[in-house]
């Protein structure tokens, strides 16, 4: 048995017209990620975390921008794909943590479902997603709501 761990960080946009996409789930507000998936940074970074730690790369080498079939997709598209590379591997997700970092909207109230989302398209245990939301107290882009970011870690186990 071995371990690896794996960290990812993501940050996009907001901006006007689109949905707000986070952790799979859709969360209610006035602008939403721009990106050319649904720009749901908390899985993009989690991703990103699970495809460093099993020495797969990244997402930009995995789902580049450039593949059209990328296009809008939505965070569970990617989540499914990743856990199929984690499986050809022979690696299962141990644990992982997951901090989104937002002035608004407040997210502790969609965490519980944001978490069930991302098991279930990665296929693992609730338990295995640990997810939490910090503020910057108006700090930076995150601060002054120009954007949302977000930081992973991740830990697998391989045979």
């Amino acid at each position: 048995m071995s371990l690896r761990i794996g960290h990812g960080v993501d940050a996009h946009r907001l901006v006007e017209g689109r949905r707000l996409m986070l952790g799979c789930v859709e969360i209610a507000s006035e602008r939403g990620l721009a990106g050319h998936s649904d720009g749901d940074v908390l899985v993009h970074a989690l991703c990103d975390a699970l495809l460093g730690g099993a020495g797969l790369g990244d997402m930009g080498r995995q789902f580049p921008s450039s593949d059209p079939r990328w296009r809008d997709a939505a965070g569970a598209d990617f989540l499914e794909a990743v856990a199929a590379l984690l499986a050809a591997e022979r690696l299962r997700v141990v644990s992982t943590q997951v901090v989104v970092i937002a002035e608004q909207p407040r997210l502790v109230p969609h965490l519980d479902a944001m978490r069930d989302a991302c098991a279930a398209a990665l296929g693992t245990a609730p338990a295995a997603i640990h997810l939490g939301a910090t503020t910057t107290d108006g700090m930076g882009f995150a601060g002054r709501g120009e954007g949302i970011a977000a930081s992973a870690v991740a830990l697998l186990e391989g045979e």
